[in-house]
């Protein structure tokens, strides 16, 4: 099965005012979540049906819940954050979302213990839960706490077999990897391949210690990361969703980020046909 584009709610902060801004020509799924309150996702969901569009849920689906917890506190409590994980998936599957995606493994930095044990006990509590309420969960690892790159080092030296065993699909945030790894991003990648579903694709605007989810654009391929060559092999990949996850703080116009939507069209759908 071929690819397909995404857009997400992260392009306009899930902005109720801006909903229909995620509908770009050609883009037929949405992945948000963090929505301020009920009534904003009520009327995503008769937008999104208005447009006979699919949608994924980046957890949390309400911006005050849980979004980095489920293995240590950082905001809330781990018991607090598999409760509303739980919770979130038992009323998502009943709306027909196609996933729900979770921040997982997430570190705020290194730790004492043993992470192997750690993840594994969250692959178990997150197959349960997959298999209960009939609802693919995808897991996207994060840099932690000033860049820690923790957890996607502690994802790396896990077994891929054991993996494997719990049936979860992962994300790749290519931002989140090329801060982490730079030029070793592609190895680390890799090793997953047989278990990724979705990409989220950006570049990235450093501010001081701060930094920017940017629109992907052939013009920044020599100014900020290159990432030409990821793209181009996430879209040797069968099924895998690219999602575009920049955030509006650069102030981009309309038609860069469409630039870069058809730039992106380009590279992927070239793969493809040299696969044929």
């Amino acid at each position: 099965m071929a690819f397909t584009y995404a857009v997400s709610g992260s392009t306009i902060l899930s902005n109720p005012e801006r909903f229909q801004d995620l509908f770009w020509n050609g883009i037929e799924h949405i992945e948000i979540g963090e929505f301020s309150k009920e009534e904003d996702f009520q009327l995503f969901l008769k937008i999104c049906n208005k447009y006979r569009a699919r949608f994924g849920v980046h957890s949390p689906l309400f911006r005050q819940d849980s979004k980095y917890d489920l293995l240590e506190k950082v905001v809330h409590k781990p018991a607090f954050a598999w409760k509303r994980l739980e919770e979130e998936a038992e009323r998502l599957s009943k709306l027909g979302a196609e996933y729900l995606l979770v921040h997982f493994p997430y570190f705020k930095e290194e730790i004492d213990g043993d992470p192997d044990a750690l993840i594994e006990e969250g692959l178990q509590k997150l197959s349960r839960i997959q298999k209960q309420y009939q609802l693919p969960i995808v897991c996207e690892p994060k840099l932690g706490l000033n860049r820690s790159t923790a957890g996607i080092e502690y994802l790396h030296q896990f077994s891929e077999k054991t993996w494997s065993e719990y049936d979860l699909k992962l994300c790749i945030d290519i931002g989140d990897y090329l801060m982490a790894k730079g030029d070793l991003a592609l190895e680390y990648i890799q090793k997953w391949e047989n278990h990724i579903a979705v990409a989220h694709i950006h570049n990235v605007t450093y501010q001081g210690e701060k930094y920017i989810w940017t629109p992907v654009h052939p013009s920044y391929e020599d100014e900020l990361y290159a990432l030409a060559p990821l793209l181009s092999y996430l879209a040797g990949m069968d099924g895998l969703r690219f999602v575009f996850e920049h955030t509006p703080h650069t102030n981009s116009s309309a038609s860069f980020v469409k630039e870069g939507f058809e730039w992106v069209k380009s590279i992927t759908t070239r793969r493809q046909e040299i696969r044929r």
